[in-house]
């Protein structure tokens, strides 16, 4: 009886474990220290839980005694394996198609570079064959932004340069941004704040025509940060309620993060909906190159506003030996109207 009910005991942790690890938003619990961090890597979970259920169903038919709560044990796994993956599928597992680009349309790409790791050549070549009209690079200091820069002019693609750095010792201190002469001049929008320990970039049109862009990089969900991480989400939710804002970045948080950060159902961020969830891509991670990307997680990405509509995306998988950590992200965008 005392072993039952140990058992049953036992059945109860394990669903309710799984239940937040699956859906944390329903206890509000995706921003809490440790769920956080498991509710980024879905693809790597639902891996783990299939190798464990396996494991389970083997022992299970070896053990009679262990029979009975190995299979339920397998079996919850099974549960969890299944919602897991309905959720990413609902997300995308890459759609990387691309509608011919308008004019009118803006190509994104945003990568964080650790530090300039991957060099101005690599970085500036990227941008050149994604034919970007903005680049955002989060940790990357302003002598690797001119640098870029420098190369997109000389291929007949001038480039604006902005860049702020909290201090010149960590290069994960720096945030830069470039935006093509073709988008008009911008100007540092310095009322706007920033987030807290790695900076953020804001940028407005100096005639007022134009999107508001901003550079993002939120804190990592470390320990010591989580305050700060939360605060840094929160801020730049506010910057999306502006009506024309494109944000990209290294977020370093998924769609689980950034839930009830939207205005409604239909917007992740403020007024900003995620580029990723409406291309279909929201299941491909992001970080770190050292895994597939199917069992990473999609911290970068590009939000925006109502008034632009996502005519193609791909998560740039063929550079994971340049040295970064991240995948760079590239968003086709149309304005609608």
């Amino acid at each position: 009886m005392f072993s039952r009910l140990l058992a049953a005991i036992l059945l109860i942790v394990v669903a309710a474990a799984l239940l937040v690890a699956a859906w944390p938003q329903l206890f509000g619990l995706q921003r809490t220290f440790v769920v956080a961090q498991l509710v980024s890597f879905r693809g790597s979970a639902v891996a783990i839980a299939v190798i464990g259920m396996i494991v389970l169903v083997l022992l299970a038919m070896l053990s009679r005694a262990f029979r009975r709560l190995g299979s339920s044990l397998a079996l919850l796994l099974l549960v969890f394996a299944m919602v897991s993956t309905a959720v990413l599928a609902t997300r995308g597992f890459g759609d990387t198609a691309f509608s011919t680009k308008g004019k009118s349309d803006i190509t994104v790409l945003s990568w964080n570079t650790l530090g300039d790791a991957p060099g101005a050549e690599v970085i500036a070549k990227l941008a050149l064959d994604s034919s970007a009209d903005i680049v955002t690079m989060p940790e990357t200091t302003k002598e690797t932004a001119l640098a870029v820069a420098a190369i997109m002019k000389a291929s007949g693609r001038p480039m604006w340069e902005h860049t702020v750095a909290f201090d010149q010792i960590s290069k994960a201190r720096s945030t830069s941004v470039l935006t093509s002469v073709d988008l008009g001049t911008y100007h540092p929008l310095e009322t706007a704040g920033s987030t807290t320990t790695l900076p953020t970039v804001v940028l407005a049109p100096d005639d007022g025509n134009g999107p508001l862009i901003v550079a993002a990089h939120p804190v990592a969900p470390i320990p010591s940060e989580m305050r700060n991480w939360n605060a840094d989400l929160k801020w730049l939710s506010k910057v999306c309620e502006s009506k024309n804002v494109i944000v990209a970045g290294d977020f370093n948080s998924t769609l689980d993060h950034l839930a009830g950060f939207g205005a409604d159902a239909t917007h992740t961020l403020g007024n900003c909906a995620d580029a990723a969830l409406s291309s279909g891509n929201a299941a491909v991670g992001t970080w770190p190159t050292t895994i597939p990307a199917l069992f990473g997680a999609p911290i970068d990405h590009v939000m925006v506003t109502d008034n632009w509509r996502v005519t193609g995306m791909r998560v740039v998988q063929d550079l994971d030996t340049a040295g970064s950590d991240h995948r760079p992200i590239v968003v086709q965008l149309e304005p609608k109207g």
